[in-house]
């Protein structure tokens, strides 16, 4: 199955200030997590972002969180996104068949939201080069959960191509300046 940009939303856990800094390959994560955002924003994919308890773990960093739309960002304290009522009502009135996630931690928070939505019938993508946890291990194993639930695994430039779907257009050019 294809990713559809009509069909998606992307989902950004929980890349905080407090909690980036101790992560393995923190700079990809921001990066390509970027470059996911900005593509969203170019083919009109809506974006939610979470943050795990901010009061003690801090907001987003900056350069996610600049490219943010307001009410974008939804706090929580459940690890899953969808365990928690306000951010499943967001995601829920998006009315979306797809979610792409990325963010951190892979074998947590990004895990137990992708388990949740499998279960709840949604076809969920992880970005493997757009999520982390504190060890390699940890993001290793939590991609291999993620894929034996049901979840795909991907990467930055998959999901920017497949929600393009042509070369040609405008848009292809702006996504292309992305990933060079």
């Amino acid at each position: 199955m294809l990713i559809d940009k009509d069909q998606s939303a992307l989902l950004i856990i929980d890349i905080q200030e407090r909690l980036l800094p101790v992560m393995n390959a923190p700079d990809m994560v921001v990066e390509n997590s970027k470059h996911l955002i900005k593509g969203a924003s170019i083919l009109g994919v809506d974006v939610l972002a979470s943050e795990q308890y901010p009061k003690g773990l801090g907001h987003l960093v900056e350069p996610v969180l600049s490219l943010l739309s307001d009410g974008a960002v939804q706090e929580k304290e459940t690890f899953s996104c969808m365990a928690d009522e306000r951010f499943a009502q967001h995601f829920n009135a998006l009315n979306k068949t797809q979610a792409i996630i990325c963010g951190i931690e892979a074998h947590v928070c990004v895990l137990q939201t992708t388990i949740e939505l499998i279960a709840n019938g949604v076809k969920v993508f992880v970005v493997a080069d757009a999520t982390s946890s504190r060890t390699s291990a940890n993001h290793m194993i939590g991609m291999d959960r993620a894929q034996s639930a049901g979840a795909e695994i991907v990467t930055t430039e998959m999901v920017l191509f497949e929600w393009l779907r042509r070369a040609g257009t405008p848009e292809f050019k702006e996504i292309s300046k992305l990933v060079k």
